[in-house]
């Protein structure tokens, strides 16, 4: 029973408390002291949150640090610091409090000094200061700033991430010309996510004397190459071995054409001592299951588990981590090139031996169909992993050798919400934690022991938002598993009004999830927010449609080459099945969604047979042949469309375009609000404006919404406010007639 107590002396009992220091000037951005009405959560409120990230453990396992996120709707930005709790939740204190923007706090000197990114000096730098936030100190001035950071283990060497530029600028190219706006293109990928490729970040290793930094080498000078991986890698994407004398990095060694229609990136391996670089992932043999591309070892042979394979890694490797002992090395891997949602496996590398013949790694997760979300070593040299199965996320334990028994991960924690990061705190984990009805807060989780069947405990250390969800009802979530028309078992959420009346009609929204393949699980989010639809009196319907995680590969896989298939028929069962329900007024049902959950939207339009009356389409794909070519990541309209629309022998590729949107305007009759980024390059503004300008051109009530500053997310206050106003006046026109008198 001992691993259920959570009052240990690295992570004891107390009252978890979370206390900002009040802000002194009015213009610093802090927590919000907002007051709301009506116990309904607003756009106002949700920008109002903090918003908890960079968490981290002290070496001694007695301190979290980690980071709040402030915004202003007035000033129309935000603020970032730095707070430090008991590792019980007990002590909380926020040790920043200023206008630069501090992230990325990290324990270094044996945890005596917290290190952290600011951008006080005018770009970001490596600071330090004491846990108690006083004696605060630059430690480096690198010209051109840094991104993200590592200290090595012993503390002599600095790793840390910067802007290598790659691309000549028109003025260099002619200087007579300083003033030429337009930019020369000659290769592919010359813009990605939501800015024109001129730079790549680089990792670079320094000396550090424990006040400044010398000595510093680009692990990639003179290669044109990203590491980390645009455009969200971070210092995630590389790794200290314990012992300070290697470093592995992740990178794909590809630009233009041949980055724009790949995923293989892989894992390398620098040696300080001897200034070489090995590749992981392409030199050695792995162990593996033949003939299949995701193994399972149902009836497989002992001599079929270790047999040996030369095939390379050709998807995605990202992340690697060294074990506590440093024999081992893990890593984050997909199997095949193209595919961005390739089920993610945990690669692992026994470094111990240097024989030719020596079979060197092999995939733990070998008995887990589903994805690898995130992970870290355990104190033993197993993992504590997170991943999503049936719509939600949670932790998980995996010995190193569990699948050479054909042992799957043991489930350790159960509930309505999501697991996030997680990090070793002695015995227990500390973890974030989110839900439908909860942003991400602090845990401390006691994983317990699977062999006595006990499961894991976990108690809320941070309340960050507490002040907020005191003032607000929150709605029910409700979990429904609807047979689809090929019989199959589809969970469904349900998210009722706060206050709901069975006994009422609610209009209802059926949500349409993106990605394609990303989990629609028991998410928070400050846009597409359930419980803020829920406050307006809408019941929402979010299928776990064909093509989504946590439900085995086969289901995962069978939206590739089908966007206009099986999917829109879950989504269409959904809807149907609960508008069955007395409470759910049939005759106001709207359909909303982002990404390709825009993409669903505009089909929708096309083929709902009059079961809608509005519609929402953020960001989505409207004219899938022009969304071939404008894409900038061409492997993932190669492998979910099938390929090029010229290619008349493909007949995937056929189905697919024939499936566009955009072929089935003649049968639209439903109001459209389109809604799109300009700086989204990943599904250009074009393709809203086009939906946009075919409804008008065929008498339908339409509305469009263009923000020439946000890419495929709206991040800035006013603009999420914006959205969220010009959201529900769409909704509230055509799905909440209106009562006489009125």
């Amino acid at each position: 029973m001992s691993a259920l107590i959570l009052a240990t002396a690295s992570c004891g009992g107390g009252k978890a408390t979370t206390e900002a220091t009040p802000v002194k000037d009015s213009l610093l951005i802090g927590r919000s002291d907002i007051k709301t009405e009506g116990k309904r959560l607003t756009p106002e409120a949700l920008w109002a949150m903090g918003r908890i990230g960079g968490v981290t453990v002290s070496p001694d396992a007695a301190r979290v640090a980690y980071t709040v996120s402030y915004y202003s709707v007035q000033q129309n930005k935000s603020n970032t610091e730095i707070f430090v709790m008991n590792a019980d939740g007990s002590g909380n204190t926020q040790l920043t409090q200023d206008a630069w923007q501090e992230n990325q706090p990290a324990w270094i000197k044996e945890g005596k000094k917290l290190a952290y990114l600011s951008n006080e000096s005018g770009t970001g730098q490596v600071w330090e200061m004491d846990p108690d936030g006083t004696d605060r100190r630059q430690l480096t001035d690198y010209e051109g700033g840094i991104e993200g950071f590592a200290f090595s283990p012993d503390g002599k060497k600095l790793l840390f991430i910067s802007q290598v530029k790659t691309v000549k600028t028109t003025a260099e190219k002619y200087p007579d010309l300083p003033k030429a706006s337009g930019i020369i293109v000659d290769d592919l990928m010359y813009k990605h996510w939501d800015e024109w490729t001129t730079s790549a970040p680089h990792p670079f290793v320094a000396d550090f004397d424990g006040k400044a930094i010398s000595n510093v080498k680009d692990l990639l000078e003179g290669e044109p190459y990203e590491s980390p991986m645009k455009p969200f890698g971070g210092i995630e994407q590389l790794a200290w071995s314990p012992d300070s004398k290697k470093i592995a990095y992740t990178c794909r060694k590809k630009t233009g054409l041949a980055y724009a229609v790949s995923t293989d990136s892989d894992i390398y391996l620098y040696d300080l001592e001897k200034d070489t670089t090995v590749n992981l992932c392409k030199d050695y043999p792995m162990m593996y299951v033949p003939g299949k591309l995701r193994p399972s070892l149902s009836g497989a042979s002992d001599k079929d588990i270790l047999a040996p394979s030369k095939e390379e890694n050709r998807g995605y490797d990202t992340n690697p981590q060294f074990s506590p002992d440093g024999r081992y090395i893990a890593w984050q891997s997909m199997a095949r090139d193209g595919y961005e949602s390739d089920r993610n496996r945990l690669m692992v590398f026994d470094l111990s031996e240097d024989d030719p013949n020596h079979i060197y790694k092999y995939d733990v997760s070998l008995c887990f169909d589903t994805n690898v979300d995130s992970y870290i070593w355990a104190s033993d040299s197993a993992f504590y992993l997170t991943a999503t199965w049936h719509g939600t996320t949670q932790i998980y334990r995996l010995g190193l050798n569990d699948w050479k028994k054909k042992k799957a991960p043991v489930k350790l924690t159960e509930g309505l919400h999501d697991y996030g990061s997680i990090a070793l705190c002695g015995n227990n984990l500390i973890a974030t934690r989110h839900s439908m009805s909860q942003a991400d807060e602090i845990y401390v989780v006691a994983p317990g022991t699977a062999a006595k069947n006990q499961s894991a405990h976990s108690r809320q250390l941070t309340h960050e938002n507490q002040h907020i969800y005191d003032q607000v009802e929150m709605g029910r979530v409700e979990e429904r598993w609807i047979k689809t028309t090929d019989n199959k078992d589809m969970l469904v959420w349900v998210i009722y009004p706060p206050q709901f009346d069975p006994e009422k009609k609610y209009p209802t929204l059926l949500y349409c999830e993106g990605g394609p393949q990303s989990p629609l699980s028991q998410f928070w989010s400050y846009r597409w927010n359930f419980q803020i639809m829920a406050a307006n009196d809408y019941i929402i319907v979010a299928p776990c449609r064909r093509g989504m995680p946590g439900f085995g590969t086969e289901w995962n896989e069978a939206i590739s080459g089908d966007y206009g298939g099986q999917c829109m028929k879950d989504l269409l069962t959904a809807i149907d099945e609960v508008s069955k329900e007395p409470f759910v007024d049939r005759d106001h049902l709207g359909c909303v969604g982002a990404s390709f959950g825009g993409f669903s939207v505009y089909w929708m339009a096309g083929h709902h047979d009059g079961r809608f009356k509005a519609f929402i389409a953020h960001d989505g794909i409207f004219n899938m042949e022009m969304q071939y070519l404008e894409t900038e990541e061409k492997w993932f309209a190669n492998w979910d469309m099938g390929g090029a629309y010229w290619d008349k022998d493909n007949e995937t590729a056929q189905r697919t375009f024939a499936n566009s949107p955009h072929r089935f305007v003649d049968k639209w009759d439903t109001p459209i609000l389109c809604i799109h980024g300009e700086r989204d390059y990943r599904i250009l503004a074009n393709q809203a404006m086009a939906a946009f300008d075919a409804a008008k051109l065929r008498g339908i009530p339409a509305e469009l919404l263009i923000f020439p500053d946000e890419n495929h997310w709206v991040l800035q206050p006013q603009n999420g406010v914006l959205w969220q106003r010009t959201f529900f006046a769409w909704l509230d026109r055509w799905l909440k007639p209106a009562k006489e008198g009125e």
